[in-house]
């Protein structure tokens, strides 16, 4: 049995999502943003804008001109997605009807300022209609959590099948306080040290976690300094259990997917704990001192797809345990 299947016994395993997700609204700075993502690789995703990209009075073009870029050849990784109106706007509907003419290649789309379970419900039907009439089921829907009862609901959003991301949605999210909140919880180090902040934070992360989807962290608003955007990144994974961040800027993308790849310490560990679990058919072991049983090794496991995912360069043991051989 491949590894997989033996740590998680037939249980829905977590999912895992390119570590940044790139926003890009203008048509210049869709194509910059596809043309690095080209060069390094699908180790991010892009999410092309259709709330605030669009101009007024040109949704319907931006809205064909984000479809025709999912469809080209230059979507080569079919990692782009895009973000529509929120569903109260007389333009979410045209908006999901026009880009999910090329659901084939679309990676998700995104539901912004959302209230409820049963609203994303409805939303996702509407995506599927669209979607399936160019041959795709159960596009994956990435939402927005930046209102008050959105957040109320997280859990049952998360819970979703086809919901694959909750992202929370910082600025929003303070501005919904009409001033309770300071503005300076919209950046660091206040947006991690806030009550009400740091309460949103962690509801949006661990209801994603109970039901094996990812926590995407809010933007950082300064693109003039790459280290402000690593250090939220740091402390976001780290102190919140977010696994995903959105990026703003491309000087941001690297320092975000470094961040949140395992360090190669982590992966030689990761390696050299479950080619010993494998050896002795998932039993528990004992590895310098420590005690290890299938609870751990699904930790290292996820470690290794993380790796992997961000196209680190593995061990060949490593590899072998990816692709299932555990002999």
């Amino acid at each position: 049995m491949h590894p997989s299947e033996v740590l998680f016994q037939g249980n829905r395993q977590p999912l895992l999502l390119p570590a940044c997700d790139h926003y890009a609204g203008s048509e210049k700075l869709m194509r910059k943003s596809i043309a690095l993502q080209q060069e390094l690789g699908p180790l991010f995703d892009i999410t092309l804008d259709c709330e605030d990209g669009a101009s007024a009075g040109n949704e319907i073009e931006h809205a064909r001109l984000v479809a025709a870029l999912v469809q080209s050849d230059e979507n080569k990784f079919s990692r782009l997605g895009a973000r529509v109106h929120d569903i109260a706007s007389p333009h979410f509907v045209s908006d999901v009807e026009i880009i999910c003419t090329a659901a084939s290649k679309l990676a998700y789309i995104v539901l912004p300022k959302v209230h409820s379970a049963k609203e994303v419900t409805a939303a996702i039907k509407l995506i599927n209609t669209h979607a399936s009439k160019a041959g795709r089921k159960d596009l994956p829907v990435h939402v927005l959590i930046e209102t008050h009862e959105a957040l109320h609901e997280a859990y049952a959003i998360a819970a979703l099948p086809q919901v694959q991301c909750l992202s929370f949605g910082i600025m929003d999210f303070v501005s919904s306080h009409y001033g309770a909140i300071p503005a300076s919880a919209m950046r660091t180090p206040g947006q991690f040290t806030h009550p009400l902040v740091v309460r949103a934070k962690l509801e949006v992360a661990a209801a994603c976690h109970a039901h094996g989807k990812v926590p995407s962290h809010n933007v950082t608003t300064d693109i003039k300094d790459a280290a402000v955007a690593a250090n939220d990144a740091q402390r976001a994974a780290a102190e919140f259990g977010f696994t995903r961040m959105w990026s703003i800027h491309p000087d941001q993308i690297k320092p975000i997917i470094k961040t949140f790849t395992p360090r190669m310490s982590e992966v030689n560990d990761a390696t050299a704990i479950l080619v010993e679990a494998a050896a002795v058919q998932w039993g528990p072991i004992s590895q310098n001192g420590r005690l290890h049983d299938r609870a751990s090794y699904r930790y290292y496991w996820t470690v290794l797809q993380r790796a992997k995912l961000a196209g680190l360069s593995l061990p060949e043991a490593a590899q072998s345990l990816l692709n299932g051989n555990t002999k």
